[in-house]
């Protein structure tokens, strides 16, 4: 059987004609039979694909001609291109959608005025030097925070990347602007562009772990300070860095309905309500369990 993977990686760097970057990279893909989610913008390319490792490989060979892509760092993960249900490749104003692209600047080292890079282990020992001085700000939305987060992390009130610079903006945070704030999201895109704009509204001292939650997860497993399980956006829904029956493991997912440990997003049966909430396998095997809170009090079902 052969081996397959997916690819996770982000970039950067100006892009002057980004559609012709886009053909060429729904082109390539097909032509591998990678499957996934890229997006292209005059900021640069952020992507996610699965495929045969090959086919993986010579799609890393090929990105890498392109000039602006020469350094761009892959990252590996299990799975395949079954993973994603299609191939999109799509141009858009921002990489990150946080509406506010005029504040964004980007030269060829990437975000201008962005955080500060940390490997894992500075991570660790920003930890064991400050102390409780330093915040873990996540710049996830919330449902993905709630199966997994750095311990003891702010995590903002918010749906979607576009929530994020009125959720700042509202004073709840500004008593973090002369702590040590490391932000973190899945891969580190997001916070690429977060932290530059946590810095231009006046938080001083500021961090992104380098590789995001995946690099620090594939670092130090159920040991470190990160607790829980990674939610991520293909037909896997979370992925562990460790045994999550290991005893190291910390359940964070609870299940809305008996509060059982749960790690799994499901779409409440309601087709007109369609949420993700975490659901356990038990509840999720009864008509009742199906449906989000919500709509269980409002759909005729047995309890």
């Amino acid at each position: 059987m052969a081996i397959s993977k997916i690819l996770l990686y982000y970039r950067f760097t100006p892009i002057t004609d980004p559609t012709a970057v886009m053909l060429w990279q729904r082109t390539l893909c097909e032509s591998l039979g990678l499957t996934g989610r890229i997006l292209i913008s005059r900021h640069g390319i952020n992507g996610t694909v699965g495929g045969e490792l090959p086919s993986v490989k010579r799609y890393i060979r090929a990105t890498r001609a392109y000039p602006g892509f020469r350094d761009m760092e892959f990252k590996f993960s299990e799975g395949s291109a079954a993973d994603f249900p299609r191939l999109s490749v799509k141009v858009r104003e921002e990489l990150v959608a946080f509406g506010v692209p005029g504040d964004i600047d980007v030269d060829d080292d990437g975000v201008v005025g962005g955080g500060v890079h940390l490997k894992p282990e500075e991570v660790n020992e920003l930890v064991d030097t400050r102390g409780d001085e330093v915040v873990f700000f996540d710049g996830r939305n919330a449902m993905e925070a709630g199966i997994g987060r750095f311990r003891d992390a702010v995590v903002p009130d918010v749906e979607t990347t576009h929530d994020f610079i009125d959720e700042i903006e509202s004073g709840k945070y500004d008593d973090l602007k002369d702590r040590p704030v490391v932000t973190y999201c899945t891969g580190g895109v997001r916070c690429e562009v977060l932290s530059a704009l946590l810095r231009k509204r006046g938080f001083r001292e500021v961090y992104q772990i380098d590789g995001g939650i995946v690099r620090y997860g594939e670092t130090y497993g159920n040991d470190g300070l990160w607790e829980g399980s990674l939610y991520v956006f293909d037909r896997r829904m979370h992925m562990e860095f460790g045994d999550a029956t290991d005893h190291n493991f910390v359940q964070i997912g609870r299940c809305i309905h008996c509060t059982e440990g749960t790690n799994t997003y499901r779409n409440c049966a309601n087709g007109q309500c369609r949420r993700q909430v975490l659901i356990c396998d038990g509840c999720a095997g009864t008509e009742a369990g199906s449906y989000c809170t919500g709509c269980r009090s409002t759909v005729s079902v047995d309890a």
